[in-house]
Order: structure tokens, then sequence, then C-alpha cells
């Protein structure tokens, strides 16, 4: 099977979870590859003429039974465009792209890291991890915290937080991690950290796990051309020289990635 296809895809779902969010739902028209969790999509807009041209990256949020969720944040003409189309559209995908996250040995205790939009890729991983993994899950505020009731019933332990203090902890999410780091290590505890969110938050998480021996997958962002490392426009610094966020990743050890180690 080709591990790279085009297909195209109906939406029967594109759902406004707030003022900035939504969940689309896809239900691919023709076999597909079965994607990993860390991996992701590139998906048409709906613009029957072209403009815009390019597709936009998605992570895969959720394979559910025989569709495709991807939970995106509206920022921009494409997504705006991606949020107009309604149940019956048909979209051009592209992936499932990049690679995966590691399964952890089974004598390793897995930490998931999500901040805001970060959930996205990890979700499927959660699911995946279902009663091994602790979840820590930050968000500016409340309303942007998705699918509460489905990582609680996955998560061996659910930590929330939240900037403004509207739920859970007040406060930045790697605190809550570095207080639970702090509780639970021990000589015989292997922990492996998996983390989406934003740059500040990637820093954070380094200045945590440096000199631990931690493990730590991070997800990248980048602006994305094509998506199969073709065109060079995702690229990033690390330490075994250039690589594509597209190709090579998107998930990285974070202690590879330059701009986040210094």
């Amino acid at each position: 099977m080709n591990l790279i296809r085009y297909f195209k895809a109906r939406i029967s779902e594109n759902r406004q979870l707030n003022g900035e969010h939504n969940l689309l739902t896809l239900v691919p028209l023709t076999g597909i590859n079965e994607p990993e969790p860390g991996q992701f999509y590139m998906t048409g807009t709906g613009a029957c003429n072209y403009d815009p041209l390019l597709k936009r990256p998605f992570s895969l949020f959720r394979r559910k039974n025989n569709s495709l969720q991807i939970l995106y944040r509206i920022k921009g003409r494409g997504t705006s465009l991606i949020s107009g189309l309604g149940e019956g559209a048909i979209v051009d995908m592209l992936g499932p792209l990049g690679n995966s996250y590691p399964m952890p040995a089974h004598n390793e205790t897995p930490l998931i890291i999500a901040g805001g939009i970060g959930i996205a890729p990890l979700f499927s991983l959660a699911e995946r991890l279902a009663g091994r993994a602790y979840i820590f899950y930050g968000a500016r505020t409340r309303d942007e915290l998705f699918f509460l009731a489905e990582l609680k019933v996955f998560a061996k332990g659910l930590f929330i937080s939240t900037d403004d203090g509207s739920y859970g902890e007040k406060g930045a999410i790697i605190a809550v991690l570095n207080d639970f780091l702090t509780r639970h290590s021990s000589p015989v505890t292997r922990h492996l950290i998996y983390a989406c969110g934003p740059a500040p938050m990637f820093e954070s998480l380094w200045n945590v796990v440096r000199g631990t021996g931690i493990k730590t997958y991070v997800t990248l962002e980048e602006n994305m051309a094509c998506g199969i490392g073709a065109c060079l426009g995702c690229v990033v610094n690390t330490g075994d020289g250039h690589k594509s966020v597209c190709k090579e990743g998107p998930v990285f050890l974070i202690n590879d990635i330059l701009h986040i180690t210094g």
C-alpha cells in the first residue's frame, strides 16, 4: 500500500465548539492508509477556484469508525473557508503524512502534555494509551478545554490548568507537570513525555526535563506548502542538520531541536 496518497472525503459534520474552534468530521470516499497518532493531513479548503491554492495541514484528532476527525482553530483565510463548509461538501485530502509517536515500552509511564490546541495531535494518542497515561492539559480559559469527559476516561490521571483559573489549577500546565515529577520521580520510575503546544510551553518544558534523562517527544507546527518535504518550506534546525517538519517530523525529540534547547 502506498505510504502517501490523495483521496477525497465528504464532510459529515463541521461542529462549532466555540468562537474559534471547530471539530471537522470527514468520511473518506475510498479506502485510505490507516493513520497513527501524531500524523497529519493536508486538507483542501473546498475553494473551487483554487484560491487559496495550498491545502492546510491538520493533525489527526481521532479515527472514529469510518471517519477522520480534525480539531482546528479558525485563524486565517484557509481555515475560515473550511469552517464555512457544510455537511456533504467534498474536500481533497493528502495523507496520512509525517512520522508518528513511538509507543512506550511496558516499563515506561507515559505523560501527555497539551497546551491549548496542542490537544489535537495528542487526543488519539491518549485514546491509544487508555489507562496508562497521565494527561496534563492547559489552556487560557475553560472555554478552550475540549473533550474533558473523554480524556477522563482515557487517563490514568488527568491534570488541568487554566491561565485565568476558570477551571483546574490557575497557571501554566508545565508548573503542574513539574510538581508531579517532583513528587513521583524515583530510581525505578521511567517517564516518557509526549507534548504539543505553543513555543513558550516547549521552552518551559525543556527547562523541566533538561538533565533528567526523561525522553521527551514534541510535535512541531510550521507553515507547510507541500506536506511531503519537496518545497523545504517547513525546515527546522536540529542537532542532526536541517530537517523538514512535514517529512522527518512533525514529532521530534525535544533535545534535538536547537531553537528550543538553545
